[in-house]
């Protein structure tokens, strides 16, 4: 089965050795892919990738109350869309079961997160869009860079402008 690591931009490849050393996952047989920011990116870059294939999206994200620097293993992903209610499939994500990581949420969003009510979990770009289409062997792991600071997010990772 093939193996990709999916991961937005270059500035979240230091998230690899980090993960590897602080939570022990091992992504050394995988293939890099990155995506870009946001739904379009994604879509173009992984839509003729098999669903068979092993997806690890290991990123940055956001979180109105977890501490900078936690790691999040992922257990479902869902849009941010907080102003309206409509139904959803549920899109599961497979958890890696790290020791270290916290399992929680993440809700993806078409822009940066800089407000919200919703406490223990965590915000990103891409998550949804990457279980939307169809992958069957789908982790997701975030490290979160800030607590719903542009500003912040900015002088950790010097990406999305």
């Amino acid at each position: 089965m093939s193996k990709f690591i999916v991961i937005a931009e270059e500035g979240e490849r230091v998230l690899l050795d980090k993960a590897r050393e602080e939570l022990g996952l091992d992504l050394s047989d995988a293939t890099l892919l990155y995506t870009g920011v946001g739904a379009i990116n994604v879509i173009r870059t992984l839509m003729n990738v098999d669903r068979e294939a092993e997806i690890y999206n290991i990123g940055y994200a956001g979180s109105a109350n977890f501490d900078l620097g936690t790691w999040v293993d992922v257990t479902e992903v869902r849009l941010n869309h907080p102003n309206v209610t409509y139904p959803e499939p549920e899109l599961k994500v497979e958890s890696l079961k790290l020791k270290g990581a916290k399992q929680a949420i993440c809700y993806s969003s078409c822009d940066f997160v800089m407000a919200s009510d919703y406490k223990d979990c965590v915000f990103d770009m891409e998550l949804a869009y990457i279980a939307a289409l169809g992958f069957k062997h789908l982790h997701g792991l975030k490290c979160v860079s800030d607590n719903l600071s542009l500003h912040a997010y900015h002088e950790l990772t010097h990406g999305v402008e």
